[in-house]
């Protein structure tokens, strides 16, 4: 059971880190990362809130400090 959760989870992050990166604009990185940040906070069973603030911030300062890497 633990280590199908494992697996899983690593699959979820895998794709999600995907998707984060993508957003032309300071908004839609926002809302990609909070996005990302609220589905792993559900499959891990943390809070979504806190993890679509968490996500849609880390998405924005890790863009906008390397701007090449995210269009």
């Amino acid at each position: 059971m633990r280590a199908a959760r494992i697996s899983r989870t690593f699959g979820v992050f895998a794709i999600l880190g995907v998707l984060a990166a993508c957003g032309e604009t300071a908004v839609e990185q926002s809302l990609y990362g909070a996005g990302a940040g609220m589905a792993t906070a559900l499959l891990v069973d943390g809070d979504p809130v806190v993890g679509a603030l968490a996500g849609g911030a880390a998405n924005l300062a890790y863009c906008q400090a390397n701007p090449g890497k995210c269009n």
